[in-house]
């Protein structure tokens, strides 16, 4: 009679297949919400970066001003701040502006600097998850 009462134990302290399915459906349940916020927070972050880099090169663009008197050409673009053309006012060139190689952005795009800009002097700007320039994702200095 006591080895039967411990072998009734022993089978009750299994899990049935229902419960087993219920615990799985809960996991699913959480596991869908948690990865929801966090590849919401991996966009937010994407966006941060392209806010720091245009920011970034637009303090490398004033002060590439403050030595040379202009910004770059729109011929010369963003590698002006790396290196010095052979055009431009070379004699005044104090840099490089950025260290190493121009930054993309967090997408892969290369950053885009046209001059004259659409939106003030000169604009640099990213062209968003989407790569399409004049979306409503682009990321620009005019956005302060």
């Amino acid at each position: 009679m006591i080895q039967t009462r411990r072998a009734r134990r022993a089978v009750s302290r299994g899990f049935t297949l229902i419960e087993l399915l219920v615990v799985i459906v809960i996991l699913a349940i959480l596991a869908a919400v948690v990865i929801q916020r966090v590849t919401h927070r991996t966009e937010d972050a994407r966006i941060a970066k392209a806010i720091a880099d245009v920011k970034s090169l637009d303090d490398a663009l004033e002060t590439y001003k403050l030595d040379t008197g202009s910004y770059p050409s729109g011929d010369q673009g963003l590698s002006a701040l790396v290196s010095a053309s052979s055009s431009g006012n070379n004699n005044k060139w104090n840099g490089p502006y950025i260290k190493g190689s121009l930054p993309r952005d967090a997408w892969g795009n290369e950053y885009i600097y046209r001059m004259p800009g659409e939106h003030g002097e000169y604009d640099v700007l990213s062209p968003g998850p989407d790569a399409q320039v004049g979306t409503g994702d682009d990321v620009g200095n005019w956005e302060k």
